[in-house]
């Protein structure tokens, strides 16, 4: 017998343990990194990717905050600093990732563009070849998934891409050269560790 004053002990027990795995994921999501700070850099490339700046800068910040040498912290500030046109502090925050881990690729990758935005194309190739050499997987460019994520269809130039264009238009007579082509330049993606 059922009635409606009484209470459903299934469905309390049933709400009880919802409101555990809830608690355990917010706990696992939150409360738990392998690196202070991590869930930090996971919030700010969220936000990073999203075009969200401001928020990104807030979120890889708060994780300098808990950990001064977290790299990825590092990497994905100065990555937001030179999407926001705030160059010189990218190349700052370029320096101490690389100083934090001088073997990631990635930071050579995202510097060469950097110097490659500035005009600076021997600076750029140095940094691109420095990138290929640590890790030439980086020569893949983002797999399918990811353009699907983000609705593009072909896929982006990769370093090596760029390489091979850099050094062919440095052969040729100042005069003759095309170092930039802003419709293909803004194809050219940033490089981050996956998480």
């Amino acid at each position: 017998m059922n009635s409606r004053g009484r209470f459903d002990a299934k469905a309390v027990y049933a709400l009880l343990v919802l409101a555990g795995i809830i608690g355990i994921v917010f706990y696992w999501r939150v409360g738990v990194e392998d690196i202070p700070g991590d869930y930090n850099v996971k919030k700010g490339n969220y936000r990073l990717e999203d075009g969200l700046f401001e928020q990104a800068v807030s979120e890889f910040s708060q994780a300098l905050d808990k950990n001064p040498d977290h790299v990825q912290a590092h990497l994905g500030l100065a990555i937001t600093y030179m999407q926001m046109n705030r160059l010189d502090d990218a190349r700052a925050e370029f320096d101490k990732t690389i100083a934090l881990a001088p073997d990631l690729a990635a930071a050579y990758a995202n510097l060469g563009i950097l110097y490659d935005r500035t005009g600076k194309y021997q600076l750029a190739l140095d940094n691109y070849r420095k990138a290929l050499a640590l890790d030439p997987e980086i020569l893949e460019g983002p797999g399918w998934l990811w353009r699907f994520m983000h609705n593009v269809e072909e896929r982006p130039p990769t370093v090596a891409d760029r390489i091979v264009y850099l050094e062919a238009e440095l052969k040729k007579p100042p005069e003759e050269r095309v170092l930039r082509i802003q419709e293909q330049d803004k194809q050219q993606r940033m490089y981050k560790v996956d998480d």
